[in-house]
């Protein structure tokens, strides 16, 4: 019996002592370019380097990867030499350190694209978005040093700036989410007595509002919320550079005020059915955004549906109750406009009582747009389907067709 209760402690004494190492870290890598350009052309040459921001100051190698390829190399920085069109790709880097149970890897680093062009001319743009206000400053790029005498910028192919001489740059001040779009240029000069001309790829430029227009998210999950409240999300998104000034959040149920300006982007209320809204202010920016409203809940009391009318003909008077047959015309002989359409009822929903009165009803007129109701629209068209004269009395409830009510 000793023996074995000495082998179960034993054998949990591994778990006890080896700690459960994670495969991976909280740290993200970070790439950076540190000469050349995103864009190049074939045989220019782009160093990239690889950064973990690691508080610890730890040891770590690096992993470079072009799409989901890994490359062979394991340093700090990665050089594109000389590369080729075919060379060109989205670049990543990742840290990895060893340690007595297994490898950390950090987390990958956000792409960094290079592209290689074999061609002429090359648009030199931002590699990162601009924002509402910024200026932006392109260059018209040329393989090798050529004597330009023009330079024509594009916007979605439509031309945008023109210079003359040797200057390839274009600067384009205050901008506006209408700047953002596809951006190439043309470049002119002139050589063996001929003026030869080459345009750019396109090259996107993205611009962004610093505060986006809020979106209201309503969490209700009695799982997670206590039955009685519920919590309110502010979601936005803010793209002010470092140091971005504070953010101030507000919320709001049927335009009034819940709470006073907050850092946090979330509020737990009382749920009660309403329509809510946030708003989202930087007072050092003088910027304010606020969401579109949201219900919550059903709206309370009774909601009674009216159906609608039919659109009333110009009136005309009584006929007396007649069973002859001669007060009717002939399909030959009625007049154009006083024939009811086949496909559309002109009746208005009267009721009518045996003493010859009628009462008209307290429904609202309906719009020219508005459709009749089904069970109007089968009885009248049932009616004018009919061959034969009908003989319609007051006494049985119908109506004559020369009734002041009915067109």
């Amino acid at each position: 019996m000793d023996t074995v209760i000495s082998l179960l402690v034993l054998s949990t004494l591994p778990q006890l002592v080896v700690p459960q190492v994670p495969r991976v870290t909280s740290f993200r890598a970070i790439v950076e370019m540190v000469s050349g350009d995103s864009r190049i052309f074939s045989g220019e040459s782009v160093r990239l380097k690889c950064s973990i921001p690691d508080v610890h100051r730890s040891s770590w190698d690096y992993l470079w990867f072009r799409g989901s390829e890994q490359l062979p190399q394991h340093g700090e920085h990665l050089i594109l030499w000389k590369p080729r069109v075919k060379d060109s790709g989205t670049f990543y880097c990742q840290g990895v350190r060893d340690t007595m149970v297994r490898n950390i890897h950090t987390l990958q680093s956000l792409p960094l694209e290079i592209n290689v062009d074999g061609g002429w001319a090359i648009l030199q743009v931002p590699p990162r978005p601009r924002l509402v206000g910024d200026n932006l400053n392109v260059t018209c790029r040329i393989r090798g040093s050529l004597q330009l005498h023009e330079v024509i910028l594009y916007k979605d192919g439509v031309e945008v700036m023109r210079q003359k001489g040797l200057n390839p740059h274009f600067y384009l001040t205050n901008l506006t989410l209408e700047d953002q779009g596809m951006y190439s240029c043309r470049a002119s000069w002139d050589a063996d007595r001929r003026t030869r001309s080459v345009i750019s790829v396109d090259a996107s430029v993205q611009v962004l509002e610093v505060l986006s227009q809020p979106l209201l998210e309503i969490v209700a999950d009695n799982n997670l919320i206590p039955v009685n409240k519920m919590k309110l999300f502010c979601h936005l998104q803010y793209n002010a550079r470092a140091p971005a000034p504070p953010i101030h959040f507000y919320f709001y149920k049927n335009n009034n005020q819940l709470t006073t300006a907050m850092s946090q982007n979330h509020v737990l209320v009382k749920r009660t059915p309403g329509q809510y809204s946030c708003k989202a202010k930087v007072l050092e920016l003088g910027i304010s955004r606020t969401s579109e409203p949201k219900p919550f809940g059903q709206v309370t009391g009774p909601q009674t549906m009216i159906p609608p009318t039919l659109r009333p003909r110009d009136p005309r008077p009584l006929a007396s109750p007649r069973s002859s047959p001669d007060l009717f015309l002939s399909p030959s002989a009625e007049p154009t406009a006083a024939r009811p359409s086949p496909h559309q009822s002109t009746a208005t929903p009267t009721s009518f009582h045996p003493t010859g009165g009628s009462i008209q009803s307290s429904y609202p007129t309906r719009k020219p747009s508005q459709t009749a109701p089904s069970i109007l629209l089968s009885t009248v068209q049932s009616s004018n389907q009919t061959s034969a004269p009908l003989n319609i009395s007051m006494g049985s409830g119908d109506v004559s067709e020369e009734s002041d009510d009915i067109p």
